[in-house]
């Protein structure tokens, strides 16, 4: 295995798919740093990871501040001495139809899921490039891969990032950098707990999570596949949802 002593940077790392990857890499002998807003669960996060022998440390991250995620690559390199992998898992979601006119909702989306990722990268990329290598993963989602309606900014963002992404990888071929894209489908997390104001329409939603929804444990293991092959060899795409998602 190549993940025994990378150093692993994961945002929204507080719960749900970033919590997972915290925990399965540490497992798998990574350094994790990590990121969120709420910051009693990383601390919890870290005791658990470091009471099972693992390596972690942990800052307040903001995505839509450029600062915190410059803090949080500074602290991967001043506690570990490099970073070699950026998770970009930071994300929200605000369902709703287009004619509802939610202009909040969408600049959100795109701070978070746009923004955020482009903050991320333009922290990492630096280091990496004095590094001589470096790869980042991000989440994206099933949502920009089948369009449905009440998704089409959340997926409109999840596909910017995509391409954003893709065009990276085509100004990087020298083999030192790495990207991945993630799209995992229905996974048991709290996303669509803010998604929605109806609160009919959220329970409904959290009832087809609770139902067929993936544990995120499955989504840590697939980003623990890409992470894990050889330098030269990179997984640029990677679609995990369930066997029951339409």
């Amino acid at each position: 295995m190549t993940i025994p002593g990378k150093v692993v940077a994961i945002t929204g790392a507080s719960s749900g798919i970033g919590a997972a990857t915290a925990r399965h890499l540490a497992a798998l002998g990574a350094s994790v740093v990590l990121g969120a807003r709420r910051t009693d669960r990383l601390d919890h996060l870290v005791a658990e990871i470091e009471g099972s022998g693992g390596r972690a440390v942990a800052t307040r991250v903001d995505v839509t501040a450029p600062d915190d995620l410059r803090s949080l690559v500074a602290l991967a390199v001043e506690r570990f001495g490099r970073l070699d992998v950026l998770v970009g898992n930071a994300g929200i979601s605000r369902l709703g139809t287009m004619a509802e006119l939610d202009v909040e909702g969408w600049s959100a989306m795109v701070d978070v899921n746009v923004k955020g990722v482009l903050h991320g990268i333009a922290a990492a990329l630096p280091v990496f490039t004095r590094q001589g290598g470096g790869h980042l993963v991000t989440v994206v989602s099933t949502s920009g891969l089948k369009i449905v309606p009440t998704q089409a900014v959340y997926a409109g963002t999840k596909n910017a990032v995509r391409t954003l992404l893709e065009g990276l990888r085509q100004e990087s071929t020298s083999g030192a950098l790495r990207t991945t894209s993630i799209s995992p489908g229905y996974v048991r997390t709290e996303l669509v707990d803010r998604a929605v104001d109806d609160p009919a329409v959220r329970a409904e939603a959290q009832r087809t999570m609770a139902e067929i929804g993936l544990d995120p444990d499955a989504v840590a293991r697939a980003i623990a596949f890409a992470v894990d092959q050889p330098d030269d060899v990179e997984i640029g795409d990677l679609t995990i949802r369930p066997t029951r998602q339409g």
